[in-house]
């Protein structure tokens, strides 16, 4: 089992930046593929960005468009998410999710992944 912790939410204004980290304890990290979610209320948990064990992969929804960037340190035990650009509309709980697989490719689907953080919040004012 492994154990997630956000951290990096906070508020922004449009147009501004920010980096989400996600510390994993409990288990080897690199066996471990990545994906940052989000949740804004009243809407669906949806995928932003997922990587591979290696890094050497990853996958990103058509909304982020170039604006974000997933990245892993497995020496550290900790993946990461850039933001640039920041829009109103990326406003939410971003959770980061860990899923041991058979495969090395980044999966977007949130029923790929067995295991999630608590989630750090997200503000961006316009």
């Amino acid at each position: 089992q492994v154990q997630l912790v956000e951290s990096g939410g906070g508020l922004v204004q449009a147009g501004g930046s920010l980096r989400l980290s996600c510390a994993a304890s409990g288990r080897t990290f690199s066996n471990y593929r990545m994906g940052w979610f989000r949740q804004a209320p009243g809407k669906e948990r949806e995928a932003v960005a997922a990587i591979s064990r290696s890094g050497g992969s990853t996958r990103y929804a058509d909304f982020v468009q170039g604006r974000f960037t997933i990245s892993r340190d497995n020496a550290k035990n900790t993946v990461y998410l850039q933001m640039n650009s920041l829009k109103p509309e990326d406003a939410a709980v971003y959770y980061c999710a860990a899923d041991l697989p058979y495969t090395n490719i980044p999966a977007l689907g949130r029923g790929d992944y067995g295991y999630w953080g608590q989630g750090t919040q997200v503000t961006v004012s316009s």
